[in-house]
């Protein structure tokens, strides 16, 4: 089976900087389209950023400049690096990965790290 490991959450002080992580484990053949979503408390869960399989990169507006996204397919692990962090960008983060095993594509969440900017 596959499962995705998050790691990299907290709490910090606006304009810090923090790096979550998404590690995949299982058995996988090949990994797709990786990305971030994140959900603020009480609103809905929006696309961050993603990366392909060629490493072409899209995010949205309110994090360009600020945020990275990342992947290391021998770790088969993907990266947010988020810089100049703004109280707005409060939310759980979850990865969100396409894979493939045996014969087909599926989609994998992770289980969601709390990302906290206070001061």
């Amino acid at each position: 089976q596959v499962q995705l490991v998050e790691s990299g959450g907290g709490l910090v002080q606006p304009g810090g900087s923090l790096r979550v992580s998404c590690a995949a484990s299982g058995s996988i053949w090949s990994i797709g389209v990786m990305a971030w979503y994140r959900q603020p408390s009480g609103k809905q869960r929006e696309l961050v950023a993603r990366i392909d399989s060629g490493s072409n990169t899209l995010y949205v507006d309110s994090v360009k400049g600020r945020f990275t996204i990342s992947r290391d397919s021998a770790k088969r692990t993907v990266y947010l690096q988020m810089n100049s962090l703004k109280p707005e960008d409060t939310a759980v983060y979850y990865c969100y990965v396409t894979l493939r095993r045996g014969a087909t594509w599926e989609t994998y969440w992770g289980q969601g790290t709390q990302v906290t900017v206070s001061s």
